[in-house]
């Protein structure tokens, strides 16, 4: 299935701003929805989210006519994902680079990965097994970013900007 590069292209922005508006979302409604969709706290690990539901959508949006389709891009998504603990730890905690520029062109550099990489895992879409392992995969991701959202576990990954522990921090 050949996909037109102008609706990537438009896709590509709307994720971006999707992105954009879900880091924005608990600040502004702190609530326990908004913490399964917003980052509640300025770690790394929370701001995968802002890469994933967008790249989820985007995948969706994508692959619904072709589950091959569909599943390369899910893998893309959780490639991108998982890009982001080690970029992340080498920019913040290595580096110690504390910037919104900085991290502004990262999460454009890993979006795009997200959107190009399935060129790179195509021949995943040609095997049975891995197209039904996707979905799986993703699932686990989904509910490790819930969990870790309301009961962090210890670590520089985890490490927000508060010190206490978020799950008592959300209204519920």
């Amino acid at each position: 299935m050949k996909i037109a590069g102008k609706q990537v292209l438009l896709l590509f922005g709307a994720a971006l701003l999707m992105g954009v508006v879900l880091h924005s979302l608990f600040p502004l409604r702190p609530c326990l929805l908004a913490a399964i969709f917003s980052p509640v706290r300025e770690s790394i690990w929370e701001h995968m989210k802002i890469l994933f539901y967008p790249l989820l959508w985007s995948a969706r949006r994508l692959g619904k006519q072709d589950p091959s389709v569909f599943a390369v891009r899910l893998y893309a998504t959780l490639a991108s994902c998982l890009l982001l603990l080690p970029a992340g730890y080498l920019l913040h905690c290595v580096l110690l680079v504390e910037s919104l520029a900085a991290d502004l062109v990262l999460y454009v550099v890993l979006m795009a990965a997200g959107f190009l990489l399935p060129r790179l895992l195509w021949p995943l879409g040609d095997h049975p097994a891995a197209v039904k392992l996707a979905v799986p995969l993703a699932s686990a991701l989904w509910v490790l970013l819930v969990w870790f959202s309301l009961d962090p576990p210890e670590g520089v990954l985890f490490a927000g900007g508060e010190a206490v522990r978020t799950f008592f921090r959300i209204p519920v």
